[in-house]
């Protein structure tokens, strides 16, 4: 197909006001228009992230548009690219996270961390410069377009099912490990704090780079799963209550998955982690939830604090060769796209009722 045969409109399920965050209805709109480096996909499948219902919601701002789309865990098929496309062809099945473009000239976009470009634009609820203001859409729909600069080829091993959730939740994870530990982490260890969506597959990517993985939960419920996803040891903080004088001066990393911050004394994993070494946290609450922690925290140890955001399409390559070759991959349950599913996976995955990610299938049957 030419990029001039791309139909003007593509479907998807939208939401029109917050109030209706689970309530996604079969909308028609206008694409946004294709530029020589954009990338056009028939989407395949979609993964549900939590980034969609905070985003409905209006949890992390006001969305822009009353038919708003959301997912950013999208697997498709290429069937038409801009005239400057270099790196994929009609037919590829490859895949989108939650960004879609960027400026591609600033020094972030130059040196490999081009999810951090101040002119970042959002898979969805984005503002794209590049096509007039368009206010984005994502996957929950029958098409998505991209820069190809933020487009992932997809290894042959890999089912769309199970590489749609890492396009998001396994690259957020994968970023912040290998920046801090490397891609060779004998000897080293890591903390993996919350068994979730994005923790299951911290605990494999850990594991497979080779450090000694500790899982942290408040209970011990997830203790044998975590142990068979790769954590070599288990604390429940809520049960353990002398686990910060046992692991004291222990961890190489903590990457935090959790998505909320009930629970978590910042000040306690401090106290675990070795001299400057770093907790970083992924897992993002609602804008107005807060750490409360005193510098104190971090003075004896000379630990620090921080987040990170994606990873660049670099660590996307390597994550997705790191997966295909041993075997990683997320645990999902499938759901056909329509009205109805949208509402079940979405008011589930609000309740935390799944056991560790969603994916929206069926897309040929939904927008045939």
């Amino acid at each position: 197909m030419t990029v001039e045969a791309v139909p003007e409109t593509f479907k998807g399920f939208g939401v029109d006001v917050p109030e209706n965050w689970n309530k996604p209805k079969l909308v028609e709109y206008q694409r946004k228009k294709i530029n020589p480096k954009d990338v056009v996909i028939k989407n395949i499948c979609c993964g549900l992230c939590g980034s969609d219902i905070l985003t409905l919601k209006s949890s992390w701002g006001e969305f822009g548009r009353n038919d708003q789309v959301v997912g950013h865990e999208i697997i498709g098929h290429v069937i038409a690219v801009g005239e400057e496309v270099t790196e994929y062809k009609i037919g590829d099945r490859v895949g989108i996270g939650a960004y879609s473009s960027s400026c591609s000239d600033c020094s972030r976009c130059k040196s490999d961390n081009e999810q951090y470009c101040t002119q970042g634009v959002g898979t969805y609820n984005g503002v794209d410069p590049k096509a007039d203001g368009y206010k984005t859409q994502g996957g929950y729909s029958s098409h998505s377009i991209a820069h190809e600069q933020f487009v992932f080829p997809i290894p042959e091993a890999l089912s769309s099912s199970d590489a749609a959730p890492l396009m998001c939740a396994g690259l957020t994870v994968f970023s912040p490990l290998v920046r801090n530990i490397g891609y060779n982490a004998e000897g080293k260890t890591v903390g993996i704090i919350g068994i979730g969506g994005l923790g299951h597959l911290a605990l494999q990517y850990a594991n497979a780079l080779g450090a000694k993985v500790v899982a942290f939960s408040r209970s011990s419920s997830k203790k044998e799963q975590a142990l068979k996803l790769g954590a070599h040891e288990f604390i429940a903080t809520g049960e353990d209550k002398d686990w910060t004088s046992k692991y004291a001066d222990t961890f190489d990393f903590i990457l935090n998955c959790a998505s909320g911050i009930d629970g978590i004394n910042l000040s306690d994993y401090l106290s675990t982690l070795k001299v400057q070494q770093k907790f970083v946290s992924v897992g993002l609450p609602p804008v107005k939830d807060t750490f409360e922690i005193s510098p104190f925290s971090f003075l004896h140890h000379g630990s620090a604090f921080g987040s990170s955001l994606l990873g660049s399409k670099k660590e996307a390559l390597e994550m997705l060769k790191i997966s295909a070759e041993k075997g990683i991959k997320p645990l999902v349950e499938e759901i056909p796209i329509s009205e109805a599913g949208c509402n079940e996976a979405l008011t589930r995955c609000d309740k935390g009722d799944v056991r560790y990610r969603f994916v929206f299938t069926d897309f040929d049957k939904a927008f045939a």
